[in-house]
């Protein structure tokens, strides 16, 4: 039975994989570079977006899509922080995909975007095989989740090019190992960027926004 349903996966996600080169090619023409965060649910993605968003209104035009199970809540946030936003609900799917997104797309003039920010479902498994057609990935993990995160979901953590350990002001109250952590995640992606953030407090946050920066920068001098 496995021998069926392999090609039948390798379909799925090649398929995916060809719209997601569509996408980026609408990024590309528009030169708008897109950012897609990826967490589980309770890591402070929503947080961390907003902080990102209030750090760069002025530098850049920004825009955002959020994928959730339901309703409009984090689309609504966005919004309210003065940039246009677009709710994806995928009606109960784990994850966006590139289908997904294509759809969203024309809502969006990406004409009058250098910025564009995906707000991924909430899940550590789904959103690794699925691309969007993002210029890069980021996942934000957080302190609460434990400190082995890395080893229990290495595919996650493999696919990105930074990751976020939110929630650092909560460190004195959990038994979280820094250097364990860390060391998974450069076991599995070495050389990527790493953060440890708290979007509560704004510690460490400015210098994932320079980083954040750099990337649109040179992305929009090309």
């Amino acid at each position: 039975m496995s021998t069926r349903t392999i090609p039948v996966v390798e379909n799925i996600l090649g398929a995916n994989d060809r719209i997601a080169q569509a996408n980026q090619g609408i990024f590309d023409s528009t030169r708008t570079f897109a950012v897609n965060f990826m967490a589980s649910p309770g890591a402070g993605k929503t947080s961390v977006i907003l902080r990102t968003v209030q750090a760069l209104q002025g530098r850049y035009r920004m825009a955002g899509v959020d994928g959730d199970v339901a309703t409009t809540i984090d689309a609504d946030r966005m919004a309210s922080n003065g940039i246009p936003a677009v709710q994806i609900n995928t009606g109960g799917t784990c994850h966006l995909d590139a289908v997904m997104l294509s759809g969203a797309l024309p809502k969006l003039n990406l004409d009058e975007v250098d910025l564009l920010i995906i707000e991924n479902v909430g899940n550590l498994i789904c959103p690794a095989s699925f691309k969007l057609g993002s210029h890069l990935d980021v996942l934000i993990a957080s302190v609460p989740e434990g400190d082995d995160k890395p080893y229990k979901y290495p595919k996650m953590y493999r696919g990105v090019k930074a990751v976020l350990l939110n929630k650092i002001d909560l460190l004195p109250y959990f038994d979280f190992d820094m250097d364990y952590f860390r060391k998974g995640v450069e076991v599995l992606n070495p050389g990527l960027a790493f953060f440890p953030v708290s979007a509560k407090t704004g510690k460490g946050l400015d210098d994932y926004i320079r980083w954040l920066t750099e990337q649109v920068d040179l992305y929009l001098a090309l």
